[in-house]
């Protein structure tokens, strides 16, 4: 596998974490493996432990947790345009 290919999203690192788990591999043979496939593109050694722990203990889901709060707001190219033009976009920015 070459570095470009190596880079898969947390979900698939959490995947392959939980395959390993169910094949009885510690957290140390489960990063060591992943180190030697994926290289720079592997996750840490406290994430392979903490996703290990979590799927020993019957997690399913490879996905993580909804947080409570806000949602992140999206950064996109209208945003960036908007904020961009140096106009006031709304009533209260307009009487500042």
């Amino acid at each position: 596998m070459s570095a470009e290919s190596s880079n898969l999203s947390n979900i698939e690192l959490r995947a392959v974490i939980k395959y390993f788990v169910k094949k009885g591999k510690t957290p140390k043979e489960i990063f060591e493996d992943m180190v030697s496939v994926l290289q720079e593109s592997a996750p840490s050694y406290t994430m392979v432990k903490k996703w290990a722990r979590l799927f020993q203990q019957g997690r399913e889901s490879c996905e993580d947790d909804p947080r409570p709060g806000r949602p992140v707001t999206v950064v996109t190219e209208e945003n960036v345009r908007k904020l961009s033009t140096g106009r006031p976009t709304n009533k209260i920015m307009a009487d500042s």
